[in-house]
């Protein structure tokens, strides 16, 4: 496994650096996420980290590695080939590969974006392949609530009036369905996502739109099994409108959703499609106010409030509702020291048919010192020296082998994209 690794990765470097002599540089993209710690029971805990918050809530080695390069470029005309490779480990070892499932490796970029080639819009991409698409992102959360990304093909910042129309075909299939059909378990989903972005409706504001149209794409065997394989056609519709505010900005987010996609409205997900559960009655819808605003010149506060509710999302689930607050507050002492401050909660509750009720809910206090690349709030890299208290308020035997309902994180954290 591991010389197979290395292979892929020789022959993607060897594929985008043997283009022709017309190619420019190479473009080194990525990010990374790492550090170490121990809470009161042992290594780091990570507890909710999409629901109160990822700050000193973070246990685990993540990177991405991006190379691209303008393989073509001819007056308007140009073809650009984008990769991307992904790492992420708990951290433990020194040598880190997939021997023991000690780290997992992934492709999740491979992908040609032509630009130039619509006549009437030289600014219009389309383009093929495996890629990160468009996706809309809560990063103290670590939640993308809009992320329909895969293998696929479109056509994006196609200019419509005002805006710009970007229109895709993108495959996400749900594996490992239901074993009683043997060797045919994983189920071809196909997502049809028009966006349409750019709108402005009055001064300092702008809005976007679009529809996720999902559609479970059934073999003869599953078709005939039925049960879990009888899934219907599903749709999540997101609208959100955004204001610049006080040199920063605030955001307002409403989602809809039903069928395999309801359960993104409470499970934080962004479009992914449930087919292992009984669906076909769910509906949901979201809510999401996020912003980043300087309040002083060295004083920022970056905010999620999510609200969620979702119906029948299994064949025994009545209702589930979740609330989650989270902000994070960072004071800069000059252009490279911080301090910063994360506080989050949530509640969550499922009422089932029976007439009985599930409850999760939990805080999350974190402090922190930090060495930034600059005086920006999301100035990266980043190195971090954090305390965090986390506290299960519903449950009492989460933390330190199921005997405690709280504990304490200390640690340091570098994190950087580039």
């Amino acid at each position: 496994m591991k010389h197979n690794l290395r292979t892929l990765a020789v022959a993607v470097s060897l594929a985008i650096t043997a283009g022709p002599a017309m190619a420019n540089d190479i473009d080194f993209h990525g990010y990374l996420r790492s550090g170490l710690g121990v809470s009161g029971g042992g290594g780091l805990e990570q507890f909710q980290k999409n629901k109160v918050g990822r700050l000193g809530n973070e246990d685990d080695t993540y990177g991405e590695v991006e190379l691209g390069s303008e393989v073509y470029k001819k007056d308007d005309v140009s073809f650009y080939v984008d990769s991307m490779v992904s790492m992420v480990s708990d951290g433990s070892n020194d040598d880190e590969s997939t021997l023991n499932d000690d780290a997992q490796f992934g492709l999740r970029q491979l992908n040609l974006q032509i630009k130039g080639l619509v006549p009437w819009d030289k600014d219009a991409v389309i383009w093929g392949g495996k890629r990160y698409y468009q996706r809309h992102d809560l990063h103290i959360i670590d939640t993308k609530y809009w992320n329909i990304s895969g293998a696929g093909a479109g056509i994006e910042n196609l200019k419509l009036g005002e805006g710009a129309l970007s229109l895709a075909w993108i495959r996400g299939d749900a594996n490992d369905v239901d074993y009683r059909v043997d060797g045919n378990n994983d189920v071809n989903i196909n997502y049809i996502d028009v966006r349409y972005a750019g709108i402005k409706p009055w001064s300092g504001a702008w809005m976007e739109v679009g529809a996720d149209y999902a559609m479970p794409n059934l073999s003869h065997d599953q078709k005939e099994y039925g049960g879990l394989y009888d899934a219907d056609n599903g749709v999540m519709l997101t609208g959100e409108i955004s204001q610049d505010m006080w040199g920063g900005y605030n955001k307002l987010v409403l989602q809809y959703a039903n069928k395999g996609l309801a359960q993104n409205m409470i499970s934080q997900g962004g479009g992914w499609y449930d087919m292992w559960n009984y669906t076909n009655d769910a509906t949901g819808y979201r809510g999401i106010i996020t912003g980043l605003i300087p309040i002083t010149s060295k004083f920022s506060l970056n905010h999620v409030l999510t609200y969620g509710h979702a119906e029948n999302i299994t064949d025994y689930t009545d209702t589930t509702e979740l609330v989650s607050l989270v902000g994070r507050a960072q004071y800069q002492w000059t252009d490279y020291v911080r301090t910063i401050g994360e506080v989050g909660t949530f509640y969550q509750k499922d009422d089932y048919k029976n007439g009985s009720n599930y409850k999760q809910g939990g805080q999350k206090y974190t402090l922190a010192m930090g060495l930034a690349a600059g005086p920006e709030f999301m100035s990266r890299p980043e190195l971090r020296v954090f305390a965090s208290y986390l506290n299960d308020s519903e449950h009492g035997d989460t933390f330190d082998d199921h005997t405690k309902a709280d504990t304490w994180n200390f640690g340091v954290q570098v994190e950087a994209w580039w």
